[in-house]
């Protein structure tokens, strides 16, 4: 019964992953290249394949040694999977197999394996469910392959067939973030754990805590067993790097690599020159080149590297998989590194502008960048992106628009920037009066007492995050983490604060009047620019808010996570759109004021969903293959920001136009 529910397990995630792949006609990827890399991995019989694994579960390959990528599978029904470590068959590079983490659940996790080099993916049902850290297969024998999970280490002997934990029951060996298997003997693997590391020499039977010269608290992300002497160990931590000269008897602490830069998330030993090791830091990486004795820092250390990769025909060639700045290249053996990201983009768009003025120009707003991020901008359509966030100090950008002289306003984690039309350098724009009545007793001639009221003023910054803006009257109105704030003056001078008791605003927008704003769990409607606030009831049960929508009649929709939610009288009364639109994970709707229509997007779904009629009624547009934040028509085409992979474009001879209603077609 055990085999039938596993074969079942394994034929239905066989056939999404599949599924997957074979049915969704995506968008094309507009960029802007670049983002955070998890692993990467080259086939061992052609290493100008190679593969790269990211957080959200995509793996991407390029075909020509890193210059170039494709979007190439979706491991996993979600969008949560890590893929940390992907291991080719040394001997078969045509099976490959992937280990994977859910960021979500930590305690998840899955290996997935192909039999014919990624074109099709199964799940192994042994190791489902498993939060699986670390994974490698044995170079001398490869039908072992090894995986570390938080509960234990795992072994199959039948190429990922079956699988056995082969540590301890009392849970001694668990947390494993590191594993390694010794080159010429699969029986002897070493596991790095949250707290030092262990070795079995012979197949589990029996674990040896290897901590002699290590910090105590040290958790050890990374282990290599050299290949030229396998008595040679090398093992990363928090606390530094460990060299080790007896089968991981005795480490010595490694000299060389400053304090600061101490967390080593990977090791990487040169293939074709053991001498030569790569340490990859999250103060960048560095290299040795006389067996770990003395290290120099070879790139920029600003970057995050969280895996290294040496070409074994030509160790010159390194790339490194980074946090923000995607995978660097170097052709020099790490003397230099550049960019090398074209067709890979990993990035959490916030916001998608298209310029008023110049009909080919687009800006759009990044978060979790920092300096690689901010702000970005195309003059063709999104064909090629410049970044420009020049004075925006590595902030994230949550909401970008444009004011009616051309300038530029972003709401950042840290306040609100503009941008003049035509200017390089993005500039604050965060001073707050508070104002504060104060009365004071005064006596008259006459010998009574009278009460005078005055307003004092004190000038404060607007330092909170601002999730929305909007500027389309002649006072502007900001959603921050500090409250709700307006400008009569175009963001010369912010009054504000919390509103009815309600601080945390996440979106905000006005039309003659009528201004609605939104916390993430209640919403606020005012008939009077903001004077006075009414709260609204959208439901009897919790909601989580994403932004609120004022159309031009009045009408006003929420999009929340359970669902969309409408008023026709202006905030008065409430219902929740079940007719048409997902009942669940509404991410925006937006009005296409080109087409005096209504668009909605959604996290569960790639479509673009249509109403021409106020939000009666709702058709089903065209599917883009990927989860939707927001939607917005350019040139006739639709535009979209992802919540993983940039910016997507529909294709111009796509059947269903942004330019027709989807009724109509």
């Amino acid at each position: 019964m055990k085999s039938a529910s596993a074969k079942l397990l394994t034929l239905l995630l066989l056939a999404s992953i599949s599924a997957f792949a074979a049915g969704a006609h995506q968008w094309p990827v507009l960029g802007p290249d670049g983002g955070d890399v998890r692993s990467l991995a080259y086939d061992p019989h052609n290493p100008d394949r190679v593969f790269l694994g990211t957080s959200t579960g995509v793996i991407f390959v390029s075909d020509d040694g890193g210059h170039n990528w494709s979007r190439f599978a979706k491991l996993g029904v979600g969008d949560d999977y890590v893929l940390d470590h992907i291991a080719f068959d040394p001997h078969n590079s045509k099976t490959i197999f992937v280990s994977a983490w859910s960021v979500q659940d930590q305690s998840a996790g899955d290996i997935f394996r192909s039999h014919n080099g990624g074109k099709d993916w199964e799940t192994l049902p042994a190791m489902h469910g498993k939060s699986v850290r670390a994974m490698a297969v044995s170079a001398s024998d490869n039908k072992v392959v090894v995986a570390g999970a938080l509960d234990g280490v795992y072994r199959s002997n039948d190429g990922g067939n079956n699988w056995q934990r082969i540590s301890h029951d009392d849970g001694i060996v668990k947390n494993i973030e590191s594993i390694a298997v010794d080159p010429k003997d699969p029986n002897v693997v070493y596991a790095g754990t949250w707290h030092l590391a262990w070795k079995t020499s012979d197949g589990g039977a029996n674990w040896q805590h290897i901590n002699k010269g290590m910090i105590d608290d040290s958790d050890v992300f990374s282990i290599i067993v050299s290949s030229a002497n396998t008595s040679e160990v090398f093992a990363s931590a928090c606390s530094g790097i460990y060299k080790s000269v007896s089968g991981g008897d005795q480490f010595e602490k490694v000299k060389g690599i400053p304090f600061t830069a101490r967390r080593t998330r990977v090791l990487k030993q040169d293939p074709s020159n053991p001498a030569v090791v790569y340490a990859g830091t999250t103060e960048g990486l560095w290299k040795s080149v006389d067996e770990g004795r003395n290290w120099k820092l070879a790139s920029s250390s600003e970057v995050v590297v969280n895996d290294v990769l040496i070409d074994p025909r030509n160790s010159q060639r390194v790339l490194l998989a980074t946090d923000r700045s995607g995978v660097l290249a170097s052709d020099d053996s790490a003397a230099s590194f550049t960019s090398s990201n074209h067709g890979y983009s990993h990035r959490y768009v916030t916001a998608i502008l298209a310029d008023t003025k110049e009909p080919n120009t687009l800006y759009i707003g990044l978060v979790n960048d920092r300096e690689f991020g901010g702000v970005f901008f195309s003059h063709d359509g999104g064909q090629s992106w410049q970044q420009k966030s020049s004075g925006l100090d590595g902030r994230d950008v949550f909401t970008l628009k444009q004011a009616g002289n051309g300038t530029l306003v972003a709401g950042t984690n840290k306040g609100v920037f503009e941008l003049a039309e035509g200017g390089s350098t993005w500039h604050p724009i965060n001073d707050v009066v508070l104002e504060k009545t104060v009365s004071r007793t005064v006596t008259l001639k006459s010998g009574k007492k009278k009460t005078l009221t005055s307003v004092a003023s004190t000038h404060a910054v607007l330092e909170g995050r601002v999730n929305d803006t909007d500027l389309a009257s002649s006072r502007w109105f900001a959603a921050t983490s500090s409250g709700l704030f307006t400008s009569k003056d175009h963001g010369k001078v912010w009054v504000g604060g919390p509103v009815e008791g309600e601080k945390d605003f996440v979106s905000v927008q006005a039309h003659d009047g009528l201004v609605v704003a939104a916390t993430r769990s209640k919403v606020l409607v005012s008939q009077d620019e903001g004077k006075v606030w009414q709260p609204a009831v959208l439901a009897s049960y919790p909601i989580n808010i994403r932004s609120v929508t004022v159309a031009p009649d009045g009408q006003v929709f929420i999009a929340t996570r359970e669902g969309a939610f409408h008023s026709g009288d202006s905030g008065k009364s409430w219902n929740h759109i079940l007719t048409g639109l997902p009942d669940k994970d509404i991410t925006s709707v937006a009005y296409d004021n080109s087409h005096k229509r209504l668009l909605a997007t959604s996290g569960q779904t790639g479509v673009v969903f249509e109403s021409i009629d106020g939000g009666s009624t709702w058709q089903r547009g065209p599917d883009s293959g990927f989860p939707l934040r927001r939607i917005s028509v350019v040139h006739g085409r639709y535009v979209a920001a992802t919540p993983f992979d940039g910016v997507i474009a529909q294709p111009e001879n796509e059947s269903q136009s942004a330019n027709a209603g989807s009724g109509s077609n």
